[in-house]
């Protein structure tokens, strides 16, 4: 919804930093009003975030139907919508200061709209208020992953892990910003270049084994062997080839598929990433695929130029 109202996006330090602070609605006590009036702000952003939703889908469906419409108009009534749930939150935070669950979700809320500050104003008031709280660790690093000091953003996702060693999101965090931040991970846990990628690695597998179905996570765990030096290609196509397995529609299997022939054409197997290649058809693929059919064209013809000379008298 952010991404809408927004003129220009904050820069992220990564798209693979799993940013799951949003809580889910819970179960709570209905017999306490305080965690009734809780759960009906939660109620009412779901509703509001379902709402906003249908509304940029009907906009875009009418824009390709070839219909007009006002992207201004749109986003003051997307505004003034939010704008709603959080004085909804405002007021809830104002009568029950020390509630550490509405201070989490007024956080994710916040962060969802791009108001980075304000989510971090309530994720650290909720960590002060439950220091033993893991999610509040974890949403901090998914701050400090954005913004800075990155040395933060490893030191919060460990006490998450800490705290919830059983949370496959919190390794998932830990292994990406490992990778990302290469530079502050060595000097943070001491480690030589090699040892970081192993170490990112480490946590990729141990976020599967808990979360062994997740499509997003294995291809995170996948691109991490482009880092190193060199590129561990054959391990790469082998977790992709898994990734394959996971995917949940055609979109996803193409994007598996692209990845795959272009290891394959850094392997020299090119008549297998010529086949990988031909399944994508999907339009949105289209400045990718046709780079890699591109070097996929020249590569068997330099592969001969630069093939050895034989000797003379081999005839």
């Amino acid at each position: 919804m952010g991404a809408v109202l927004a003129t220009n996006s904050p820069q992220a330090a990564s798209n693979v930093v799993a940013d799951t602070a949003a809580a889910s609605i819970p179960v709570i006590n209905r017999n306490d009003p305080v965690e009734n009036e809780y759960y009906k702000v939660l109620v009412d952003d779901d509703t509001a975030e379902k709402e906003v939703l249908g509304w940029m889908n009907d906009a875009d469906g009418f824009a390709k139907a070839g219909g007009g419409g006002s992207t201004l108009t749109l986003n003051l009534k997307i505004q003034q919508r939010l704008d709603g749930i959080k004085r909804e939150y405002e007021d809830f935070v104002e009568l029950h200061p020390r509630h550490v669950n509405i201070r989490l979700a007024f956080g994710s809320f916040l962060n969802d709209n791009r108001d980075d500050e304000g989510a971090f104003t309530q994720w650290e008031a909720a960590r002060q208020l439950a220091p033993t709280n893991p999610a509040a660790w974890n949403n901090l690093g998914n701050y400090y992953a954005h913004r800075g000091p990155f040395t933060n953003a490893l030191a919060y996702y460990d006490k998450a892990i800490e705290l919830n060693p059983s949370q496959a999101v919190y390794y998932h965090n830990l292994a990406a910003a490992v990778y990302l931040f290469r530079s502050a991970a060595r000097e943070y846990y001491h480690l030589d270049e090699a040892q970081v990628f192993d170490k990112a690695q480490a946590l990729y597998r141990q976020a599967i084994k808990l979360d062994p179905d997740n499509f997003i996570l294995y291809t995170d765990f996948a691109q991490s062997f482009y880092g190193t030096d060199p590129p561990r290609w054959e391990d790469g196509l082998a977790a992709w080839t898994e990734a394959l397995k996971l995917a949940r529609d055609e979109v996803e299997r193409e994007g598996v598929y692209l990845q795959m022939a272009h290891i394959q054409l850094e392997l020299g197997q090119y008549d297998q990433a010529r086949s990988d290649l031909d399944v994508v058809t999907n339009a949105n693929y289209a400045s990718l695929k046709v780079p890699l059919e591109r070097d996929l064209n020249k590569a068997p013809a330099k592969a001969k130029t630069n093939a050895p000379t034989p000797a003379d008298g081999g005839k």
